[in-house]
């Protein structure tokens, strides 16, 4: 990533909105900060077996969410309590992602790991073991590209194609989709929600991929901390080993203050 495409970024997440569930699942712009959703594990897979009601009993199925077609990336998550929402692009690495893993796991801690099409398709046993470990994968396009300069088609090629990748070494399709660099149209947001995701930003920028120093991205992070916040971070796209140090030293933290790491939950699906 380059200093141009994190200027890019941080302008595209500013520019975002900050949306509520309501009671009528519709989102709802907040005009203060709201705390993150409550942790929630992976579904279950529905068995080929499993026995179905015979006709004429039991309740009527409820036709399936369709995903909403926003015009701005969700910046934060909604809930109670001071939770937070923590996120890994670009990977999978094997460089750096399993150190990441390693940490999270120690801790207990669940995470999102948006990931390029062409690192998942070479790292498979990686997406396996976020989806054991409970975490979400997120779809952030196969060559992390600039949408805002692509065809209405190659974005579509860009998720679809990252989106089987992910189903196949992660055991479902992604529910969350991130823009490389921040930079979202509205061809982005509607072929994503066609694919059946929503679209996720962040709140704090750890511009780690900038190398800053351990102690600079722990600051960052530590600074930012509040309820319902989204933090940016990479476990691939260069060196990231910095990335992962901080981890280390920022979880134990945000733990020890209170913070619950949680993910966030689509209430419509």
């Amino acid at each position: 990533m380059t200093a141009g495409a994190g200027v890019a970024a941080a302008g595209a997440a500013g520019a975002a909105g900050v949306f509520l569930w309501g009671e009528d699942d519709k989102p709802v712009r907040a005009a203060a900060p709201a705390a993150g959703a409550p942790a929630r594990s992976l579904p279950l897979k529905p068995s080929a077996y499993r026995l179905q009601p015979l006709t004429g009993y039991g309740p009527p199925r409820a036709a399936p969410g369709r995903t909403p077609v926003r015009h701005e990336p969700l910046l934060r998550m909604t809930g109670r309590g001071r939770t937070m929402v923590l996120t890994f692009d670009d990977g999978p690495d094997p460089r750096y992602t399993p150190g990441i893993l390693d940490t999270l796991a120690h801790y207990d801690v669940r995470a999102m790991f948006f990931v390029c099409g062409e690192m998942a398709a070479d790292n498979q046993e990686l997406l396996g073991r976020m989806a054991d470990e409970g975490h979400i994968v997120g779809n952030h396009t196969w060559s992390h590209p600039l949408l805002t300069r692509l065809t209405r088609r190659r974005i579509r090629s860009e998720m679809s194609r990252t989106s089987d990748v992910i189903e196949e070494g992660y055991g479902e399709r992604p529910r969350w989709f991130r823009a490389p660099y921040g930079a979202w149209n509205r061809d982005a947001f509607q072929l994503g929600a066609e694919l059946g995701m929503e679209p996720l930003a962040w709140t704090v920028d750890t511009l780690d991929w900038t190398t800053p120093g351990t102690g600079s991205i722990v600051d960052r992070v530590e600074k930012g901390a509040a309820p319902g916040v989204v933090v940016l971070s990479h476990d691939a796209g260069g060196d990231r080993s910095q990335s992962v140090r901080a981890l280390g030293e920022y979880l134990p933290r945000l733990l020890d203050s209170g913070y619950h790491i949680t993910l966030p939950h689509r209430r419509y699906t």
